[in-house]
């Protein structure tokens, strides 16, 4: 992702805007997705401990059937159980894989916490093989501190995602 620090700059500042939780993260979505070219896809989901499911929130891309993801499912299901951030250089090599578009070839997904609880996740498709770097990745996470620290408390299975 180019210009990490004006990057980070700019998601603070819509963060602290006065926008809905639903607004703040489709501005999110959307200025990762402009200054990243190799994401054909950004989104957001949303856990559901409760139910064991992940729900699909705000993103950017070709629609998806996979509007609700079961927990340990694919490699968001399998970031849901672990709470840790996953990178698949290639996503072909991946078991548990659930292809969402025949163009992915690389995804990251990065948890998004509200203090000690995984409420969330950041995940983004490209079309290229290892796409994301570790300066990405740490780049990603401290987005999702931010998301997290800052709206964490608003991300508990809000009202705008997808409930079937």
């Amino acid at each position: 992702m180019k210009q990490h620090p004006e990057s980070l700059a700019a998601i603070k500042q819509i963060l602290n805007s006065e926008a809905s939780t639903e607004t703040k993260l489709k501005e999110i979505v959307s200025l990762i997705n402009s200054n990243y070219p190799k994401c054909i896809w950004v989104g957001f989901y949303f856990m559901n401990h409760q139910t064991q499911m992940l729900h699909l929130g705000p993103y950017i891309g070709t629609p998806t059937e996979h509007t609700i993801i079961p927990f340990g499912k694919g490699i968001c299901g399998q970031v849901a159980v672990s709470g840790e951030t996953y990178i698949a250089d290639n996503v072909q090599e991946e078991s548990n894989y659930i292809a969402c578009s025949l163009g992915v070839q690389a995804e990251i997904v990065v948890p998004i916490y509200d203090k000690e609880t995984l409420v969330a996740q950041l995940d983004i498709d490209s079309n290229t093989l290892s796409a994301f770097t570790e300066t990405d990745r740490l780049f990603l996470e401290e987005v999702c501190r931010e998301i997290g620290n800052t709206i964490g408390g608003e991300m508990h299975l809000p009202s705008f995602v997808a409930q079937k």
